[in-house]
């Protein structure tokens, strides 16, 4: 696209300042379209997420909490009678394939493959914090890993791997009231843990870039 851009302008100057406006959209879409894939991913979910009935789910939205083995930064917490869901969102696409054991997932994007930390092992130090953050046994929590419905899902797991136009479908499937205590008192607790600090923000999706490299 941009060699195409750079070509017009050289041949045909009065388009230069449209040539010029195209190559720095082009970079920009280079430069966030993950993050706005990201966004639109969460944006998503929390749109269906937000269909299950007020009366007896409480949604919580990225919540960050801290614990001595450092900051936990949780995409969406569902409370209720039959469960604690902690949702890990993935926005990828193409054909997913792992194991809820394995450490290392797979991603084919045609005949490419790339390789992603398993969102399994995340989302249990996120059950893990909440659990020791809360004084609740961690059988009180689902562990939901989702990711967007661009994905093939071939994933070997008992504990729900989804996508996000069957994530309530899953949740709704709990119909055993685990949970004793007040929704409201366990929501405003969770509510009043989260930091909203954005310099510790910043450092621990900086931390989280570093384990990536």
């Amino acid at each position: 696209m941009f060699e195409k851009t750079i070509e017009m302008i050289k041949d045909n100057p009065k388009y230069f300042t449209i040539g010029f406006i195209l190559l720095i959209l082009g970079i920009l879409i280079d430069i966030y379209y993950s993050k706005f894939r990201g966004f639109m991913g969460e944006f998503w979910l929390k749109l269906e997420l937000k269909k299950l009935p007020k009366n007896k789910y409480k949604l919580l939205n990225d919540i960050m909490i801290e614990d001595e083995k450092g900051t936990h930064q949780i995409d969406h917490i569902v409370i209720s009678k039959y469960g604690i869901f902690v949702i890990e969102m993935k926005n990828y696409y193409g054909l997913i394939i792992g194991n809820q054991y394995k450490e290392k997932w797979y991603q084919y994007l045609g005949k490419n493959k790339f390789t992603f930390h398993n969102p399994m092992y995340q989302n249990y130090g996120h059950v893990k914090a909440l659990s020791n953050a809360l004084n609740l046994n961690e059988e009180l929590f689902i562990p939901i890993t989702c990711f967007s419905n661009q994905v093939k899902l071939k994933v070997t797991s008992n504990k729900p791997v989804v996508q996000v136009d069957t994530i309530n479908k899953n949740i709704l499937k709990y119909t055993k009231e685990i949970i004793t205590c007040n929704l409201n008192e366990l929501s405003l607790k969770i509510e009043n843990m989260n930091i909203l600090d954005k310099t510790k923000r910043k450092g621990h999706i900086k931390n989280i870039c570093n384990l990536k490299r």
